[in-house]
């Protein structure tokens, strides 16, 4: 495998071409060809993905990935009915513990988040039916090289809006836009990559 960060998918070594992002690393790899753009529509999970998404920004998705059984952990495996009762002493707590990115402003995003999260289930009855509401209606051109994804877009600028008029926090239009591309409301795996034809297009 190539060290350098390749614009267009890079061949393994078993044979599946991969996109350039995740092969630098074993686990990244397994990630890419087993979650990330498969459509999620658990609303734990989809809670979990917006919060992680959120301990992500100016750091790497790496980072967050190894840390991710601590941050299950930490936040009770990321359930919004506990997480939502986290009180001071919970922050403290969690500001100690070495195994999670430990950032006030993130973790009390997460708080927060929880008891958006419940607002939503008793206002829509799922987090879910808010989320894939802003998945585009028209199918995506696959994307070619890494210069074809965008940062953004118009639904996940839309998406953001409508997270913060909720209460959500750390849910910015870039952000989201991530979150859309791992829980598959866009498929951005490289149109040659093996992974692209096991999800949604």
């Amino acid at each position: 495998m190539t060290n350098q960060l390749s614009p267009i998918t890079v061949k393994g070594d078993d044979g599946n071409k991969r996109c350039p992002w995740c092969v630098s690393d074993p686990q990244y790899m397994k990630y890419h060809d087993t979650e990330w753009g498969k459509p999620i529509t658990d609303d734990q999970l989809l809670y979990e993905k917006l919060c992680l998404e959120g301990f992500q920004a100016g750091l790497s998705w790496l980072t967050i990935l190894r840390k991710r059984d601590n941050f299950r952990e930490a936040f009770q495996d990321f359930d919004p009915e506990v997480v939502a009762q986290f009180r001071s002493r919970d922050i403290t707590r969690l500001m100690k513990n070495e195994g999670i990115v430990r950032n006030r402003m993130k973790i009390e995003a997460t708080i927060a988040n929880a008891k958006a999260t419940l607002n939503v289930q008793d206002e829509l009855g799922t987090l879910s039916s808010l989320i894939w509401s802003f998945a585009p209606t028209k199918p995506k051109k696959a994307p070619r090289t890494l210069a074809d994804v965008p940062a953004t877009s118009p639904e996940s600028v839309a998406m953001s809006k409508e997270l913060l008029k909720r209460g959500f926090k750390f849910v910015g239009p870039t952000t989201m836009y991530a979150a859309m591309q791992s829980l598959g409301l866009v498929n951005d795996h490289l149109a040659t990559c093996f992974a692209r034809n096991t999800t949604n297009s």
